[in-house]
């Protein structure tokens, strides 16, 4: 039988928080990692919606647990594709799970989210007993990934399924021979953050087919979306191309070289006539890794 948390857990915030490396950051930036999250949603909305809508939950879910939630993106579009469904949303940022309540209050849903604020590595959070378990750029930050499946294993009601959504890094925005004086700088700094995500995230691009297979799933059925975005929401991408570059400066600067930094700081420079504002060939190009696995 689905148990869904007693509405006193709605704000639970008693576990030591889990950091979600360059995804969620850090304490410091919350408010940008929120604009980068919350853009995520708006502009993937439609690729987002296509995923859950092509997972093969059998009957209707009544309880969804949302595993590292971020500020909703998953969340929502899980409450609008499961329509008598509430979702158990769990995030290691306090920041993000407060800007989730918000926007659940504003669309009046918030009678059908509970967050749990949880380190996912450490203390396993009460998720009672969800029909589907989505987590989504949050698996491959996990120190020990197999303990983190078997636990997802352990709480999904007998027949449940977990989808496991992994993406490739972040995406790309500016075309190949972008900027004009230092063509190629974006696939650069993604090789610096690369180097780096090596050594802080070595299950980042993990085939998670064995891994759910040992956990003890059936995968059902995998799938990659290939996400390739641009005009007519030129504005929009902008803004995400924007918040996006500056995370990436954020983590690749001490290793680019003098003239990349100074393109860099050009593109991010509102104020600029080089701004990535100003530019009309942005295209959000990314992919996202699917996983549908059964327990049986």
């Amino acid at each position: 039988m689905t148990h869904t948390p007693p509405r006193a857990s709605h704000d639970h915030e008693g576990h030591t928080a889990h950091r979600h490396g360059a995804d969620h950051g850090h304490d410091h930036d919350h408010d940008d990692q929120t604009e980068i999250l919350d853009l995520d949603a708006e502009v993937l909305a439609e690729h987002i919606a296509s995923l859950i809508a092509w997972l093969p939950v059998g009957a209707e879910p009544r309880h969804v647990a949302d595993l590292g939630c971020g500020t909703g993106v998953g969340t929502f579009a899980l409450l609008k594709r499961f329509p008598r469904a509430e979702v158990t949303a769990v995030d290691a940022s306090a920041a993000h799970l407060r800007r989730l309540r918000e926007k659940a209050a504003a669309e009046g849903l918030a009678d059908r989210v509970y967050t749990v604020q949880a380190d996912l590595d450490a203390t396993w959070p009460d998720l009672g007993t969800p029909e589907l378990v989505w987590a989504s750029a949050s698996m491959h930050h996990m120190t020990d990934p197999d303990r983190v499946l078997r636990r997802v294993h352990g709480a999904l009601a007998p027949g449940g399924l977990f989808a496991v959504v992994e993406l490739a890094g972040f995406p790309r925005f500016l075309p190949e021979d972008a900027p004009e004086d230092r063509p190629g700088l974006e696939e650069r700094c993604h090789a610096v953050l690369d180097r780096h995500h090596v050594e802080q995230m070595p299950h980042r691009g993990a085939d998670w087919g064995p891994k759910l297979t040992a956990a003890g799933f059936t995968v059902e059925a995998e799938r990659t979306l290939t996400v390739n975005i641009g005009p007519p929401h030129t504005e929009l991408v902008g803004r995400y191309a924007l918040s996006s570059l500056r995370r990436i400066r954020s983590g690749a600067a001490e290793s680019l070289s003098a003239e990349d930094l100074t393109a860099l700081d050009q593109l991010l420079d509102t104020d600029s006539p080089r701004s990535i504002l100003r530019r009309g060939d942005l295209r959000v190009r990314t992919e996202r890794e699917v996983w549908a696995a059964r327990r049986t």
